[in-house]
């Protein structure tokens, strides 16, 4: 197995959820590592969720658009970039149904100019080979389409059917990220992951909704009949595992991450209430407050990853225990709630 070790590593997208995670992880398990955070600063990402980051003193932030080409080549010379972490993306799926157009521009358009910027510097430039640099893509699990109750979990073989704006940018950049190691030979790695959860996630995703709905007591809004099932993973576990990819994974290989906790988003909707319960019975029963809504179009009814493949070649498989990591989730969310409602978790 090779052991890739990054020195200068270039983030984007690192004030979003998952990004800003993979940076605190970073930081605090790679002393030998310099980060270089650049984010555009949509809705989506905060500073704040970049606060009081362990070892400063190796991270540097830098507001910018992954589709300005010359920025990304200017960050990678003057920073001496060996390694490229690409989370920037828009990920909203409702988002993406109402307004594709920044879905194509960020997801595609972007990419291509952060791979271009990376082939012009990395190989032409600075003549690097495959084993001084590193392009890794943070893809999603929704590439591969949606499965039936009993269809087995996607595999990295399992072939694109993409059923969203969203999934299909992702899948076009996808394409694109493995044409320049094909073509050009930059040397890239591809992590395709289900759900994520955690601390730092925008509000709008279904966890923090539901986390917010039972600390706020309103209503759970839950898509149509609520079936629709979804493996979750926390956001730590996930973080692991790209980093895992990075040192580790085979040049122009992709690896799926999941964590075989499968839910019925009205199940989970029903545990998360059942868990706050517990927490403040003056409240029960949180279940009340959930609400059927109409249907989001083109609803995906299934989503399952196999991980065979990373566990087999990389060791990697998930660590959190799912009722631990909802209470750490819970916990973090309480914060903002009240003082006296955090205290009592």
């Amino acid at each position: 197995m090779t052991f890739y070790q990054p020195q200068s590593m270039l983030v984007t997208g690192g004030a979003g959820f998952i990004g800003s995670n993979f940076i605190r992880h970073i930081l605090t398990h790679k002393p030998q590592i310099n980060i270089i955070n650049l984010d555009k600063l949509t809705y989506a990402g905060s500073l704040a969720n970049l606060k009081n980051l362990p070892n400063e003193t190796r991270y540097h932030f830098i507001q910018g658009d992954i589709t300005d080409q010359a920025l990304m080549q200017h960050l990678l010379i003057h920073h001496c970039i060996d390694t490229i972490v690409h989370f920037a993306a828009e990920s909203h799926v409702d988002r993406s149904i109402h307004s594709p157009e920044n879905f194509i521009h960020t997801n595609i358009v972007g990419t291509y100019a952060l791979l271009e910027a990376a082939r012009n510097i990395w190989l032409n430039t600075e003549k690097r080979n495959q084993n001084q640099c590193r392009f890794h893509h943070i893809s999603t699990d929704e590439v591969y389409g949606s499965l039936s109750i009993d269809a087995p979990p996607f595999t990295e073989a399992h072939p694109f059917a993409p059923r969203s704006p969203y999934s299909a940018s992702k899948a076009s950049s996808d394409h694109l990220v493995a044409a320049y190691f094909h073509t050009y030979g930059l040397p890239i790695t591809i992590s395709h992951c289900s759900n994520n959860y955690g601390p730092y996630q925008h509000p709008e995703k279904f966890i923090p909704t539901v986390i917010r709905a039972c600390l706020a007591q309103q209503k759970i809004p839950v898509y149509g009949n609520g079936k629709n099932r979804r493996d979750w993973l926390y956001v730590e576990d996930h973080c692991r595992g790209i980093l895992q990819i990075i040192e580790s994974g085979k040049i122009g290989e992709c690896y799926n991450m999941g964590a075989h906790d499968e839910w019925e988003n009205i199940a989970l909707a029903r545990y998360i209430c059942a868990l706050f319960d517990k927490i403040a019975p003056q409240q029960s029963p949180h279940e009340n407050l959930i609400q059927f809504v109409k249907d989001r179009e083109g609803h995906d009814f299934r989503y399952a990853i196999d991980t065979t493949k990373i566990q087999n070649e990389l060791g990697w498989k998930a660590k959190e225990n799912f009722e631990s990591g909802l209470m750490k989730t819970i916990h973090f969310y309480a914060r903002f709630h009240s003082a006296s409602f955090s205290e009592s978790i």
